[in-house]
């Protein structure tokens, strides 16, 4: 029974020490020379380019002074502009693989993982994007009402909203994150962590309707009527030429 006892205890130790093993192995970082590692080098790439690419646009507008014309273009550039500078920053991090520790590692944990930092800027770039949107619909449906009622501050309240929504989404991410996270042995172990699964369900629901359902009717509703007035305009314009060949 003593040898029985001792097979089962050395085996159940064996069993948890792989298990213990396969665990850490899971929440590791990629292997420097991973897949991991040129997929981090290819986002960084595409982070520098997306820097270089709308830096020249903000010059070029600033240079042309276009820049006083276009607030919501500007700040369209400006916000892909930070998202690309977050990707650097991000990918950076990860590629030297920092040994974390103390309330910096933790802080280092919560932003870098599901890349905060980048879909900080995208969020409000998101919106914004809407904003650009329900402006030419405006400019191209209702020309006239448009060059009547829609003020500069109007522009600047929906530019004060992208960046606005861009900060609620950071802050209620890294909130959820931050009590469910923790770093040890310079590992990162992150995951959300609500109080309920009610604050669960409400922070998804606010999440999926504010940056994705509202965010794509707007896009197909603007732009179907942006559409049905091209095509019309384009008919009279056509009517108008066989007339004049008549």
């Amino acid at each position: 029974m003593t040898e029985e006892q001792s097979t089962a205890s050395y085996l159940s130790v064996a069993m948890t020490a792989m298990a213990q093993t396969a665990s850490v192995n899971t929440m590791a970082p990629t292997s420097p020379r991973g897949i991991g590692f040129y997929f981090y080098c290819a986002v960084l790439i595409i982070g520098m380019v997306g820097t270089a690419t709308n830096g020249l646009i903000l010059y070029a507008l600033v240079v042309s002074k276009q820049h006083k014309k276009h607030p919501l273009i500007v700040n369209q550039n400006i916000l892909d502009l930070t998202s690309s500078f977050a990707m650097i920053i991000t990918y950076s991090v990860k590629l030297c693989n920092p040994y974390l520790t103390g309330p910096f590692g933790k802080f280092l944990c919560v932003m870098m993982d599901g890349d905060n930092l980048i879909w900080w800027a995208n969020s409000g770039a998101v919106v914004n994007l809407a904003g650009i949107t329900v402006e030419r619909y405006l400019k191209v449906v209702y020309p006239i009402w448009s060059k009547n009622k829609l003020r500069k501050w109007v522009i600047y309240l929906a530019i004060g909203i992208s960046w606005i929504m861009a900060n609620v989404s950071c802050v209620s991410n890294v909130a959820s994150k931050y009590r469910a996270s923790a770093v040890k042995d310079g590992i990162c172990f992150s995951r959300h962590g609500f109080v309920s699964n009610v604050d669960k369900v409400i922070y998804a629901v606010w999440d999926v309707f504010s940056f994705y359902f509202i965010i794509i009717f707007i896009f197909v509703f603007c732009y179907s009527r942006i559409l049905a007035v091209v095509r019309r305009q384009a008919r009279v314009m056509a009517g108008h030429g066989v007339v004049r060949q008549g």
